[in-house]
């Protein structure tokens, strides 16, 4: 296992990647069973969960799990969608948020001995790296059981460690209702 009980640990959880792998895997995760599942493994120092919402809707899927994460040893993250036409008229949501992750795991890097991100897009790969460069180890948490893999190759070679999604569902998931 790549955890030990004296590192100062963070958790960087995209969170419309970690939903897209668990739907794949046809899971839901209990979050407070991965809050304890980390901190028995390491010295927690904070876990930041990290989605965009839609304003002005009246309700919103996603507001319930993020007003209930903030409430229970999360540090949310949101930032409004933005609504983009292309050319064609075709109108979609658009809500990254790779800068704040980036921005925040560069910033508490200098404090920390391991950093756990649940998330499978390539584009963090740079984003690992640097961190490496601190001397700061990187767990990556993503899946290869689904069809296509919820993983890019090349973050994953990156990372110093990478667990499946699907193997750690016997820690902190539930099985999806049908």
């Amino acid at each position: 296992m790549p955890f030990h009980s004296n590192d100062r640990l963070a958790v960087f959880i995209d969170g419309a990647n970690l939903y897209s792998a668990a739907r794949a895997l046809q899971q839901e995760l209990d979050f407070r069973r991965m809050l304890d599942w980390f901190g028995a493994r390491s010295r927690l120092v904070r876990a930041y969960y990290y989605t965009a919402v839609i304003e002005g809707e009246e309700f919103s899927a996603v507001r319930p799990l993020v007003d209930w994460l903030g409430y229970n040893g999360f540090s949310v993250v949101t930032k409004p969608t933005k609504r983009l036409t292309d050319a064609h008229g075709h109108s979609r949501l658009k809500g990254n948020m790779d800068i704040e992750i980036a921005v925040d795991m560069l910033e508490l890097s200098a404090h920390l001995d391991h950093v756990v991100l649940f998330s499978g897009d390539g584009d963090f790969r740079r984003l690992v790296e640097a961190v490496q460069r601190r001397g700061v180890r990187v767990t990556v948490v993503s899946t290869l059981k689904t069809q296509p893999p919820q993983i890019a190759d090349e973050l994953r070679r990156q990372a110093d460690d990478y667990l499946d999604l699907s193997d750690l569902m016997a820690e902190f998931g539930r099985v999806k209702p049908a």
